[in-house]
């Protein structure tokens, strides 16, 4: 089993920066895929950044590319999210989740992945 807890969440004006981050404990290998999601009321969960453990290579929507950067420390077992030019359409709860067995092709769906956490808001309004 593995456990995630996410923090930094909060409210926010537009152009704003924000840094999510996600703790995993538990059973997690180097191997592993760690993402962010988003999820808005009314909408579907939302592929935003994944990075790959053993490797690092990013992955990014197109709706956040050039703003947002995922980074990970293998050490500590986190993964960060920073998010730059922030948008009133950012406005929705982050997810982190984990994967442990992905490959590339599935790195966008939300069911490839094996645990996740509890949701932070974030929330972007004027």
């Amino acid at each position: 089993q593995v456990q995630l807890v996410e923090s930094g969440g909060g409210f926010v004006q537009p152009g704003d920066s924000l840094t999510l981050s996600c703790t995993a404990s538990g059973r997690t290998t180097n191997s592993d895929t760690m993402a962010w999601f988003r999820q808005s009321p009314g909408k579907e969960r939302e592929f935003v950044a994944a990075v790959f453990r053993n490797y690092g290579r990013a992955y990014y929507s197109d709706s956040v590319k050039g703003r947002f950067s995922i980074s990970k420390d293998n050490a500590k077992s986190t993964v960060s999210l920073q998010m730059n030019s922030l948008k009133p359409e950012d406005t929705a709860v982050y997810y982190c989740a984990l994967g442990q067995r992905l490959i590339l092709s599935s790195l966008q769906v939300p069911g490839s992945y094996d645990y996740w956490g509890q949701g932070t808001q974030v929330t972007v309004s004027s």
